[in-house]
């Protein structure tokens, strides 16, 4: 499926959960007025998914007197990979990871952790920049942008579902109606996590096996990746990352850890990813 279709059926999506929960709010002016929120909401995901993701993680955009190496590796490699430099990105965390964002290569933005920025030597850092921007020249980041929005928002929604179960504010008028928007609102209750893991499960895996592929073959040295991939991992065990997990997809690594790791497994091993790069090394003269 292509990135324009993924990205069609993920606000179809989110449309058609805003119409449903309007309509066990409010009854058929719920589901108008949900209509008219969802129209709304989808034009905020496509313009500006990705400044909402930068601002769950207080991310900071940097300029070239701030962070001079860092500006020049995402210039560098920017210009290998035959695109505008991207807005560059630090997030206050002690954690290792990054991530890219953005709707297009025009309009895209690297962030990286500042605990990346120590774990890090800079050639590895730069094969993590390489990967990231693999994202932006494969154009996939749009659709990875857009699913933590809705993801988010379908929680959301969950919750407004919860607390009108809760206090009973349905929009019914007679018994029989009202029972059935409460087992209509609990049934959303527990299936809207299962459709916010769908909807991240929508971004393939395969997305992470082709970022590395194309970010060791922009700095042609896939064993700096496959060292800086065993570094964050290593380092993810040690410092976690403060993550909302309907956005762990979008980063270079799985920020999350226990229970929500296997559930949200949008990453391949690192194992496996390692293996690959090595075998790419021996590929690549």
């Amino acid at each position: 499926m292509s990135s324009s279709l993924k990205t069609a059926f993920l606000l179809a999506i989110l449309t058609l959960v805003f119409v449903y929960i309007g309509k066990l709010l409010g009854g058929t002016g719920g589901m108008t007025i949900a209509f008219g929120i969802a129209l709304v909401m989808n034009f905020i995901s496509y313009w500006f998914s990705d400044k909402i993701v930068l601002a769950m993680y207080r991310a900071k955009e940097v300029t070239p007197e701030e962070a001079p190496r860092l500006y020049e590796m995402v210039r560098n490699v920017a210009a290998q990979a035959g695109i505008p430099i991207p807005k560059v990105y630090i997030i206050p965390t002690p954690a290792s990871n990054a991530f890219a964002t953005g709707r297009n290569p025009n309009n895209a933005a690297v962030a990286v952790t500042q605990g990346i920025l120590q774990l890090l030597e800079p050639n590895e850092l730069e094969a993590v920049i390489a990967h990231e921007i693999g994202h932006v020249t494969n154009r996939d980041i749009l659709i990875g942008t857009i699913a933590a929005t809705l993801a988010g928002a379908i929680g959301y929604l969950a919750h407004m579902a919860q607390w009108a179960l809760i206090f009973g504010g349905f929009g019914r008028s007679n018994d029989d109606e009202g029972h059935g928007s409460a087992i209509g609102s609990l049934a959303m209750i527990i299936v809207a996590p299962i459709i916010a893991l769908l909807i991240q499960l929508a971004i393939s895996r395969s997305r992470e096996y082709k970022a590395d592929e194309t970010g060791a073959h922009l700095t042609r040295r896939p064993l700096d990746l496959a060292s800086a991939l065993k570094k964050i991992s290593h380092g993810a065990e040690r410092v976690q990352l403060d993550a909302n997990p309907g956005t762990a997809h979008m980063f270079i690594m799985n920020p999350l850890r226990g229970a929500f790791a296997g559930l949200f497994s949008t990453h391949p091993p690192v194992e496996e990813r390692v293996e690959r790069l090595e075998k790419l090394s021996r590929e690549i003269v």
